[in-house]
């Protein structure tokens, strides 16, 4: 019997064996179907060899059509570049690794998992499981590390997708091609399986290669087209004159010479004979073929990026470069959620069930943006409010700043101290004289004040009936002289007397102030 992990099986229910995961199940071979030689049905592809090509990929043979998606990667400038902006957009995105809960065993599961993403070179492997966008499905084979009795990934293996299969009845399980040919399942914990779902459908209908596979045939018909053209055209019309007299022989050195004289730039005829260039007149016409390349181009950024304004943006490109990062949001955030989904699923948990057993939930990988924090606004909220009783774990306030946790022995900030208390029988220092003077200007401004506001107090009751009801009375006024007599009889009642007594007052107590300033 096998040595397996005991209690330990896959989705499908298999059990899993130590002895296949330290062997590569589809390492490449020399003479078996898993070669690395070359297919190019991109050469010389017709529509109908197209329609051919796709339709033998649905019933079972997706092998012409996985080499012609490589093709199309290599031969096509556009389509590589935008693809592979989608690829590194997605690659480049922050990973992170959330514990299953907040006890030991499911942070010592989770640290397990983060090894595994921090390792170098795992971005790079991301790229390769990435390229199911363009194929519609790959498979990375995970090599195993069993040193210092844990079970590692040391790599995740590109395989090439035309080693693959899928079951002719379900059309979605992926079969590996043995060194028979003959489709195999794929070793449980041993293959990380993404399904890139640009579209639903079955693994090997969701990819952009076949989106794209009629743009690419069409925008190569148009420069061949172009090509053919500028041949054509590019070149000033030689025109070779002889006079009537001219023999065979005469003939035959004039065309040599007109001939050659594209190719060499330079040629020799007899007097009696001339050559003229005749330049063609395609003013217009040759901008048809560019504006054709540029429209296909334009659909597949459509197709592989969202827009097109990054690519294609000629005016302002700078601008609209900075405005748009490439990959539209919503495509982006589907990417990465794709592939976190397909590493929890063939990755984080084989890592997990191997090194500590089964669990009953399992740490999380997620890919994506971080939240932004508006860091200042939150220091602020939570200095104000933690005084009032707001409990905030540190732990927490240092993931929403981006600060680590601070070693054992690494020196740390600390908050200024307090000044010790001044001795009220030491003599004045230059701050205590400061606040001395400060104190004094704060008294006289004091005594200031109270004057000011004893006056006032005296002068609203003075004032008080001549302005009581003075508002409706000028409002109903006919004239000026009106408004005159009403001011009049209204003053005429003002007790002038009291009204002199609070001003004297007032000046009094003002330059008492003024004095008092002079002696301190």
């Amino acid at each position: 019997m096998a040595d397996v992990f005991k209690g330990l099986v896959d989705q499908y229910g298999r059990p899993i064996e130590k002895a296949a995961l330290k062997v590569e199940q589809a390492a490449p071979n020399a003479r078996g179907v898993r070669r690395h030689d070359a297919m190019h049905p991109a050469a010389g592809l017709t529509p109908g060899r197209l329609a051919t090509i796709l339709k033998s990929s649905i019933d079972g043979d997706p092998e012409q059509y996985l080499a012609l998606a490589e093709d199309m990667e290599e031969r096509d400038l556009h389509y590589a570049g935008v693809l592979g902006v989608r690829k590194r957009q997605v690659s480049g995105l922050q990973i992170t690794v959330e514990a299953a809960g907040e006890d030991a065993e499911s942070e010592a599961c989770a640290q397990l998992v983060r090894d595994v993403v921090e390792r170098e070179g795992f971005a790079d492997e991301l790229i390769d499981v990435l390229d199911a966008i363009g194929k519609g499905f790959s498979c990375s084979e995970i090599i195993w590390e069993t040193s210092e009795n844990q079970w590692m990934p040391k790599r995740l293996a590109r395989r090439d997708p035309r080693w693959f299969t899928f079951d002719l009845v379900d059309g979605e399980t992926p079969l590996l091609r043995d060194d028979n040919g003959q489709p195999v399942p794929l070793n449980p914990y041993q293959w990380v399986f993404h399904q890139a779902k640009a579209k639903s459908g079955l693994p090997i209908r969701g990819g952009l290669a076949r989106a794209v596979a009629w743009t690419f045939l069409f925008k190569s018909f148009t420069a061949k087209d172009w090509a053919i053209f500028c041949e054509a055209y590019g070149q000033p019309l030689r025109l070779g004159k002889y006079d009537a007299g001219a023999s065979e022989r005469d003939k035959e050195i004039l065309l040599e010479a007109v001939s050659n004289i594209g190719v060499d730039y330079a040629a020799i005829v007899p007097e009696s004979m001339a050559v003229d260039f005749v330049k063609a007149d395609i003013a217009g016409s040759h901008e048809l073929y560019e504006k054709r390349a540029d429209w296909l181009d334009r659909q597949v950024s459509k197709v592989v990026l969202g827009q097109t304004a990054t690519t294609d943006a000629i005016a302002g490109g700078h601008a609209v470069g900075k405005t748009h990062d490439g990959v539209r949001d919503d495509i982006e955030e589907a990417d990465a959620r794709q592939l976190a989904g397909s590493l929890n699923r063939d990755l984080s948990r084989p890592v997990v069930d191997l090194n500590r057993g089964p669990q009953k939930k399992y740490p999380r990988i997620c890919i994506g943006r971080p939240d932004e924090e508006d860091v200042d606004a939150l220091v602020k909220n939570v200095v104000q409010l933690v005084p009032f009783g707001l409990s905030v774990g540190k732990k927490t306030m240092l993931q929403k700043i981006g600060l680590p946790e601070p070693q054992k022995d690494e020196e740390l900030l600390v908050a200024p101290r307090q000044p010790a208390p001044a001795d009220p029988n030491a003599p004045p220092t230059v701050d205590r004289q400061q606040a001395v003077n400060s104190s004094e200007v704060q008294t006289r401004r004091d005594a200031v004040e109270r004057v000011t506001d004893s006056l006032l107090g005296d002068w609203e009751p003075l004032v008080k009936p001549i302005v009581a009801g003075l508002e409706a009375e000028i409002a109903a006024a006919s004239s000026v002289d009106d408004v005159k007599a009403i001011l009049a009889k209204r003053l005429g009642g003002l007790d002038v007397q009291a009204l002199t007594d609070s001003l004297a007052q007032a000046a009094f107590a003002a330059r008492l102030a003024g004095e008092a300033n002079e002696t301190l």
